[in-house]
Protein backbone atom coordinates (compact mmCIF):
# COMPACT_ATOMS: atom_id res chain seq x y z
CA UNK A 1 0.00 0.00 0.00
CA UNK A 2 1.15 3.44 -0.59
CA UNK A 3 2.32 5.57 2.35
CA UNK A 4 -0.63 8.11 2.89
CA UNK A 5 1.14 10.15 5.72
CA UNK A 6 3.90 12.63 5.92
CA UNK A 7 5.19 13.04 9.57
CA UNK A 8 7.97 15.59 9.00
CA UNK A 9 7.82 18.78 7.55
CA UNK A 10 8.30 22.81 7.81
CA UNK A 11 7.27 26.44 6.48
CA UNK A 12 7.67 29.52 7.04
CA UNK A 13 7.17 29.55 10.60
CA UNK A 14 10.32 27.27 10.38
CA UNK A 15 13.43 29.71 10.56
CA UNK A 16 14.77 27.97 7.40
CA UNK A 17 12.17 27.97 5.05
CA UNK A 18 9.97 30.51 3.28
CA UNK A 19 7.26 27.74 2.09
CA UNK A 20 3.47 29.02 3.12
CA UNK A 21 1.76 26.41 5.10
CA UNK A 22 -1.18 26.22 2.35
CA UNK A 23 1.58 25.15 -0.35
CA UNK A 24 2.70 22.63 1.41
CA UNK A 25 -1.25 21.30 1.97
CA UNK A 26 -1.46 21.83 -1.81
CA UNK A 27 1.93 19.73 -2.87
CA UNK A 28 0.19 17.21 -0.21
CA UNK A 29 -2.80 16.51 -2.41
CA UNK A 30 -1.00 17.15 -5.37
CA UNK A 31 0.59 13.61 -4.03
CA UNK A 32 -1.96 12.01 -3.06
CA UNK A 33 -1.48 12.07 0.92
CA UNK A 34 -4.24 12.06 3.37
CA UNK A 35 -2.68 13.57 6.19
CA UNK A 36 0.47 15.67 7.19
CA UNK A 37 1.74 16.82 10.02
CA UNK A 38 3.81 20.47 10.59
CA UNK A 39 6.53 19.47 12.73
CA UNK A 40 7.90 23.21 12.46
CA UNK A 41 11.44 23.43 14.63
CA UNK A 42 11.77 24.95 18.01
CA UNK A 43 15.74 25.28 19.15
CA UNK A 44 16.65 26.71 21.98
CA UNK A 45 20.54 28.07 22.53
CA UNK A 46 21.03 27.82 18.77
CA UNK A 47 23.80 29.71 18.14
CA UNK A 48 23.56 32.90 15.81
CA UNK A 49 23.36 32.51 12.48
CA UNK A 50 25.24 35.66 10.43
CA UNK A 51 22.16 35.73 7.48
CA UNK A 52 19.55 36.25 10.20
CA UNK A 53 18.71 39.23 12.59
CA UNK A 54 19.20 38.54 16.49
CA UNK A 55 20.04 35.89 18.54
CA UNK A 56 17.90 32.25 18.91
CA UNK A 57 17.00 32.12 15.35
CA UNK A 58 14.91 28.76 15.57
CA UNK A 59 12.58 30.23 18.34
CA UNK A 60 8.79 29.43 17.38
CA UNK A 61 5.92 31.46 17.81
CA UNK A 62 3.82 28.39 18.62
CA UNK A 63 -0.02 31.04 18.88
CA UNK A 64 1.00 32.17 15.26
CA UNK A 65 1.74 28.76 13.52
CA UNK A 66 -0.97 26.92 15.72
CA UNK A 67 -4.14 30.10 14.62
CA UNK A 68 -3.01 29.51 10.70
CA UNK A 69 -2.95 25.56 10.93
CA UNK A 70 -6.63 25.80 12.76
CA UNK A 71 -7.75 27.85 9.84
CA UNK A 72 -6.28 25.84 7.20
CA UNK A 73 -7.37 22.38 9.31
CA UNK A 74 -11.04 24.04 8.86
CA UNK A 75 -10.43 25.22 5.04
CA UNK A 76 -9.22 21.61 3.80
CA UNK A 77 -11.21 19.67 6.60
CA UNK A 78 -12.88 17.23 3.60
CA UNK A 79 -9.44 16.63 1.63
CA UNK A 80 -6.77 16.13 3.94
CA UNK A 81 -5.70 15.68 7.76
CA UNK A 82 -3.61 18.36 9.13
CA UNK A 83 -1.64 17.57 12.31
CA UNK A 84 0.04 20.11 14.62
CA UNK A 85 3.28 18.92 15.42
CA UNK A 86 6.85 20.73 16.61
CA UNK A 87 10.39 19.71 16.45
CA UNK A 88 12.24 19.89 19.29
CA UNK A 89 16.33 20.42 18.99
CA UNK A 90 17.29 18.40 22.16
CA UNK A 91 20.50 20.18 24.20
CA UNK A 92 21.20 19.36 28.08
CA UNK A 93 21.29 23.03 28.23
CA UNK A 94 17.80 23.67 27.81
CA UNK A 95 16.53 20.70 28.71
CA UNK A 96 13.58 22.73 31.27
CA UNK A 97 12.87 24.79 28.35
CA UNK A 98 11.55 22.16 26.19
CA UNK A 99 9.91 20.97 28.31
CA UNK A 100 7.71 23.62 29.63
CA UNK A 101 7.64 24.77 25.57
CA UNK A 102 6.29 21.27 24.94
CA UNK A 103 3.14 21.38 27.55
CA UNK A 104 2.28 24.82 26.52
CA UNK A 105 0.33 23.66 23.29
CA UNK A 106 -1.80 20.23 23.00
CA UNK A 107 0.49 18.97 19.81
CA UNK A 108 -0.79 16.04 18.23
CA UNK A 109 3.27 14.95 17.58
CA UNK A 110 6.65 15.58 18.57
CA UNK A 111 9.90 15.08 17.07
CA UNK A 112 12.83 15.06 19.23
CA UNK A 113 16.06 16.05 17.23
CA UNK A 114 19.47 16.62 17.79
CA UNK A 115 21.06 19.46 15.18
CA UNK A 116 23.95 20.46 17.47
CA UNK A 117 27.00 18.61 18.94
CA UNK A 118 28.05 20.56 21.63
CA UNK A 119 26.44 24.03 20.45
CA UNK A 120 27.72 23.19 16.82
CA UNK A 121 25.38 22.13 14.22
CA UNK A 122 27.20 20.24 11.66
CA UNK A 123 25.74 21.73 8.78
CA UNK A 124 28.27 24.31 9.34
CA UNK A 125 31.84 23.34 8.39
CA UNK A 126 33.47 24.43 11.50
CA UNK A 127 32.49 21.46 13.05
CA UNK A 128 34.75 18.65 11.79
CA UNK A 129 37.66 21.13 11.53
CA UNK A 130 40.52 18.83 13.62
CA UNK A 131 38.30 15.92 13.36
CA UNK A 132 37.52 12.97 11.74
CA UNK A 133 34.67 11.95 10.12
CA UNK A 134 34.24 9.14 12.40
CA UNK A 135 35.07 11.23 15.88
CA UNK A 136 32.41 14.04 14.80
CA UNK A 137 29.86 10.85 13.75
CA UNK A 138 30.52 9.31 17.37
CA UNK A 139 29.93 12.42 19.43
CA UNK A 140 26.82 13.20 17.45
CA UNK A 141 25.39 9.62 18.71
CA UNK A 142 26.80 10.14 22.01
CA UNK A 143 25.34 13.06 22.70
CA UNK A 144 21.98 11.67 21.37
CA UNK A 145 22.24 9.25 24.03
CA UNK A 146 22.84 11.67 26.36
CA UNK A 147 19.96 13.94 26.00
CA UNK A 148 17.36 11.61 25.44
CA UNK A 149 18.26 9.69 28.88
CA UNK A 150 17.26 13.61 30.23
CA UNK A 151 14.48 14.47 28.02
CA UNK A 152 11.51 12.17 27.70
CA UNK A 153 8.84 14.50 25.96
CA UNK A 154 8.74 13.40 22.78
CA UNK A 155 7.43 10.74 20.64
CA UNK A 156 9.88 10.09 17.89
CA UNK A 157 13.63 10.38 17.52
CA UNK A 158 13.99 12.49 14.49
CA UNK A 159 16.64 11.33 11.74
CA UNK A 160 18.64 9.71 13.52
CA UNK A 161 22.18 10.10 11.78
CA UNK A 162 21.56 13.53 10.56
CA UNK A 163 25.26 14.32 10.94
CA UNK A 164 25.79 12.19 8.02
CA UNK A 165 24.45 14.84 5.50
CA UNK A 166 27.04 17.22 5.97
CA UNK A 167 30.84 14.42 6.38
CA UNK A 168 33.13 16.69 4.70
CA UNK A 169 35.02 13.66 4.07
CA UNK A 170 32.44 12.49 1.86
CA UNK A 171 31.98 9.28 3.88
CA UNK A 172 27.94 9.42 3.85
CA UNK A 173 27.65 5.94 4.83
CA UNK A 174 28.67 4.23 7.98
CA UNK A 175 29.02 0.49 9.17
CA UNK A 176 26.64 0.07 12.01
CA UNK A 177 29.50 -2.17 13.93
CA UNK A 178 31.56 1.10 14.17
CA UNK A 179 28.69 2.77 16.74
CA UNK A 180 26.76 -0.56 17.72
CA UNK A 181 27.40 0.29 21.26
CA UNK A 182 26.34 3.57 21.68
CA UNK A 183 22.58 2.88 18.84
CA UNK A 184 22.02 -0.05 20.81
CA UNK A 185 21.70 1.61 23.85
CA UNK A 186 19.58 4.55 21.96
CA UNK A 187 17.17 1.93 20.54
CA UNK A 188 17.01 -0.15 23.78
CA UNK A 189 16.06 3.03 25.68
CA UNK A 190 13.72 4.26 22.58
CA UNK A 191 12.11 0.65 23.17
CA UNK A 192 11.87 0.32 26.90
CA UNK A 193 10.22 3.75 27.11
CA UNK A 194 7.68 3.33 23.97
CA UNK A 195 9.14 5.89 22.13
CA UNK A 196 10.17 4.82 18.29
CA UNK A 197 12.24 6.48 15.21
CA UNK A 198 11.37 8.35 11.99
CA UNK A 199 12.23 7.02 8.40
CA UNK A 200 13.50 10.45 7.09
CA UNK A 201 14.04 10.62 3.31
CA UNK A 202 15.06 14.16 3.61
CA UNK A 203 18.98 13.47 3.07
CA UNK A 204 18.78 11.73 -0.23
CA UNK A 205 18.94 15.26 -1.87
CA UNK A 206 21.77 16.10 -0.11
CA UNK A 207 24.06 13.04 -1.10
CA UNK A 208 22.97 10.46 0.76
CA UNK A 209 22.97 6.97 -0.61
CA UNK A 210 20.33 5.52 1.94
CA UNK A 211 17.50 7.50 4.25
CA UNK A 212 17.60 8.24 7.73
CA UNK A 213 18.81 5.62 9.08
CA UNK A 214 20.57 3.62 7.11
CA UNK A 215 18.91 0.20 6.45
CA UNK A 216 21.73 -1.59 8.81
CA UNK A 217 20.34 0.46 11.45
CA UNK A 218 16.66 -0.15 10.24
CA UNK A 219 17.15 -3.50 10.65
CA UNK A 220 19.05 -3.40 13.72
CA UNK A 221 16.11 -1.40 15.72
CA UNK A 222 13.81 -3.63 14.52
CA UNK A 223 15.68 -6.52 15.46
CA UNK A 224 16.04 -5.62 19.34
CA UNK A 225 11.79 -5.16 19.20
CA UNK A 226 11.08 -1.39 17.88
CA UNK A 227 7.97 -1.49 16.09
CA UNK A 228 7.25 2.59 16.10
CA UNK A 229 8.48 4.58 13.11
CA UNK A 230 6.84 7.20 10.63
CA UNK A 231 7.91 8.60 8.14
CA UNK A 232 8.56 12.26 7.16
CA UNK A 233 10.07 13.94 3.65
CA UNK A 234 11.51 16.72 6.28
CA UNK A 235 9.96 19.09 3.29
CA UNK A 236 11.05 22.64 3.55
CA UNK A 237 10.00 23.07 0.01
CA UNK A 238 6.39 21.92 -1.71
CA UNK A 239 8.10 20.73 -4.44
CA UNK A 240 10.02 18.06 -1.43
CA UNK A 241 6.75 17.02 -0.12
CA UNK A 242 6.52 12.94 0.03
CA UNK A 243 10.22 12.83 -1.16
CA UNK A 244 11.00 9.07 -2.12
CA UNK A 245 7.70 7.40 -0.89
CA UNK A 246 7.65 5.46 -3.14
CA UNK A 247 10.75 3.25 -2.49
CA UNK A 248 9.49 3.70 1.21
CA UNK A 249 7.14 0.11 2.01
CA UNK A 250 9.84 -2.03 0.12
CA UNK A 251 12.83 -0.42 2.62
CA UNK A 252 10.73 -1.35 5.55
CA UNK A 253 9.69 -4.32 4.75
CA UNK A 254 13.46 -5.65 3.88
CA UNK A 255 14.02 -4.09 7.63
CA UNK A 256 11.20 -6.34 8.88
CA UNK A 257 8.43 -3.76 9.27
CA UNK A 258 4.72 -4.44 8.88
CA UNK A 259 3.57 -1.40 10.18
CA UNK A 260 4.03 2.23 10.25
CA UNK A 261 3.05 5.17 12.92
CA UNK A 262 1.10 8.25 12.12
CA UNK A 263 0.24 10.35 15.16
CA UNK A 264 -2.58 12.29 17.21
CA UNK A 265 -2.99 13.63 20.50
CA UNK A 266 0.31 12.08 20.99
CA UNK A 267 -0.74 7.99 20.21
CA UNK A 268 0.77 6.04 17.61
CA UNK A 269 -1.79 5.14 15.28
CA UNK A 270 -0.99 1.87 13.21
CA UNK A 271 -0.93 1.38 9.22
CA UNK A 272 -0.36 -1.78 7.98
CA UNK A 273 2.38 -1.22 4.45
Amino acid sequence: MPIICDCHMHSHHSTDSEATMESMVEAALAKGLETICFTEHQDFVYPPIPEKDGPDPFMLNADSYLYELLSLREKYKDRIRIEFGVELGLQLCCLKENLIFGREHEYDFIIGSIHLIDGQDPYYPDTFEGRTDTEVYRRYFECMLENIRKFHNFDVLGHLDYVLRYGPGGKRDYKYSEYGDILDEIFGFLIENEKGIELNTGGIKKGMKEFHPCMEALKRYRELGGEIITIGSDAHKPENVADHFDRVPDVLKEAGFKYYCIYENRLPEYHKL
